[in-house]
């Protein structure tokens, strides 16, 4: 390949991120999903209501044994009891491992707390926990390790807060003005993510992951503007700023997918904690990234305008989709 094709080649890459983040139209697949709820019935503690919810008559013969329960719990019908030790220990499908379904589960209590994960073929169990408020650290491994792995799995799936470090990363130069804006960012997001989970701050959800969209457009703008602003000479105040709204954002990903009700604090740390380590893995790749293409026969500049340009018309296209979602619900 010679030198001018790989140049179109490496121009048009930053235009296949667009294509390849854009929605896609949802394609049924009944044969793949499911959903499993426990609901924890009210006077009766321990007693968890049971419901399978498929739209595939093909998975209805896996139901009939659909899960091992933890010892002390039985099956009564339509109810599992688990007397007053509770919901405690592992949840299997033994009949998921190596398939191609996906099984969500929902447990409620009735104190309000509630539980969610995603089954698969290659993880078809879940631990409920059951550890004593008062367990000392090793105790709590299990919840360390399943929140960090679920704070590094947000980050790098949910692809507006990934597009917003990466267009930072572009936008910042230097090393120490970059761990400034970082550090920034983290200390903003922390503090709105454990004020919505504590309940000390509430907002409804469409307006702020409209505004995250907006910061991705917003600093997108930045990179490619040829004058000075507050951004390039104050990134920090700037990534603060935004970094307030992401901490919402993150806020509604990890209500939705439920904390351990004795162990909020520490489910928040360690979510938090894997957001950190997602997040400083996605800037040392674009770091990486950048100092290849430098020592490479390209030009970095025309690169990086096209990579700018393909997220922040990415980020433009939420933005709407977002705002005018957010309108029809008003007018409703």
């Amino acid at each position: 390949m010679n030198r001018s094709r790989l140049l179109r080649l490496v121009r048009f890459l930053p235009f296949l991120l667009v294509l390849l983040l854009a929605p896609a139209p949802a394609a049924g697949h009944g044969l793949n999903s499911a959903v499993l709820s426990l609901t924890e019935v009210d006077g009766h503690e321990g007693r968890f209501r049971f419901r399978w919810e498929t739209t595939s008559s093909a998975l209805q013969s896996e139901f009939a044994t659909p899960a091992v329960f933890p010892s002390a719990c039985k099956l009564d019908g339509a109810f599992l009891d688990c007397g007053h030790a509770g919901l405690v220990g592992a949840i299997e499908l033994p009949w998921l491992e190596g398939t191609e379904t996906n099984v969500m589960v929902v447990i409620e209590w009735r104190g309000g707390s509630r539980l969610v994960r995603v089954l698969t073929g290659n993880n078809p169990s879940l631990v409920v926990y059951g550890i004593p408020a008062s367990a000392g650290l090793r105790a709590l491994r299990p919840i360390a390790v399943d929140y960090t792995q679920l704070g590094i799995e947000h980050i790098l799936t949910g692809f507006d807060h990934l597009l917003f470090v990466i267009a930072l990363t572009l936008l910042v130069r230097g090393g120490r003005k970059l761990l400034g804006a970082v550090t920034a960012f983290t200390v903003a997001h922390s503090l709105t993510l454990a004020c919505a989970v504590f309940g000390w701050l509430t907002l409804p959800a469409p307006p702020v992951e409209a505004a995250i969209a907006l910061s991705i457009v917003l600093v997108c703008g930045e990179c490619i503007r040829p004058t000075d602003s507050l951004a390039s000479r104050a990134p920090w105040a700037v990534t603060f700023a935004f970094g307030l709204l992401h901490g919402l954002g993150f806020a509604s990903s990890l209500l939705d997918i439920g904390l351990p009700e004795r162990h909020v604090p520490t489910a928040l740390l360690f979510f938090n904690v894997g957001v950190e380590i997602g997040q400083l893995g996605v800037i040392a790749l674009v770091v990486a990234l950048r100092l290849l293409a430098a020592r490479l026969p390209l030009q970095p500049a025309t690169v990086r305008r096209g990579l700018v340009y393909a997220m922040g018309g990415m980020a433009g296209y939420w933005s709407i989709e977002r705002i005018a979602a957010m309108l029809t619900d008003v007018r409703l």
